[in-house]
């Protein structure tokens, strides 16, 4: 065999072992990089599901009577809005202020009986073996009150709706504050925060209506 006949065969040798090791380092990468997306897919799949879980787990006892009480609470001021809406001759902040109201209680209720709903609670405490009585929360209306509402025509209900609002608003604020001090839900707690926030505002507006009547 001739130098020039060994040198040809040593260079394909080595372009050939060249080739093979490029391969090998790519199928290694290749293989490296499916591995580190696969366990990163796996990482984020976990701590998803353990985000999930430790949130709905944080609740407390004071989370669960907050969302029990503020469901009723605000199905009254749904109720006492749906009363002044039925009325002719009520003045249209009023009319405005009543449809705000449902507007944003409406989702809170939901929001709240979904969160029971997760944690394995009845939407409502037990009355009995010293359990609450919704007609005795703070704010809330009895029977008589609604009647009276009910039974007023245009301008008086009005006047009395927001008289009526602005001590139901209150005792929304009070529960919230319950809350916000006592409660450990994230995402409960800052309901209660928005309560707190939405409801003096529209306590102050409310107030401000009346001095103009």
């Amino acid at each position: 065999m001739n130098r020039h006949t060994i040198m040809t065969a040593a260079t394909a040798t080595v372009v050939v072992l060249g080739l093979a090791g490029c391969t090998s380092d790519e199928t290694d990468t290749a293989h490296d990089t499916t591995a580190a997306v696969e366990q990163d897919t796996s990482t984020s799949g976990e701590s998803a599901t353990t985000d999930t879980a430790a949130e709905t787990a944080q609740h407390s006892e004071a989370d669960v009577m907050f969302a029990q009480m503020m469901i009723p609470h605000h199905q009254q001021a749904i109720e006492m809005s749906d009363i002044i809406l039925a009325k002719d001759d009520v003045p249209g902040q009023v009319v405005e202020l009543a449809e705000e109201i449902k507007a944003a209680q409406g989702p809170e209720i939901e929001q709240l009986t979904t969160w029971l709903g997760q944690w394995g609670e009845p939407t409502q405490p037990e009355d009995t073996h010293g359990g609450h009585d919704m007609s005795e929360m703070e704010g809330m209306l009895s029977e008589q009150e609604l009647q009276e509402l009910a039974n007023a025509p245009g301008p008086e209900a009005a006047r009395l709706f927001l008289e009526q609002m602005i001590t139901h608003h209150e005792g929304a604020v009070a529960m919230a504050e319950t809350e916000v001090a006592d409660g450990t839900y994230p995402p409960a707690v800052d309901l209660a925060r928005s309560i707190i926030d939405t409801q003096q505002q529209e306590i102050d507006t409310m107030r401000q209506m009346l001095d103009t009547m």
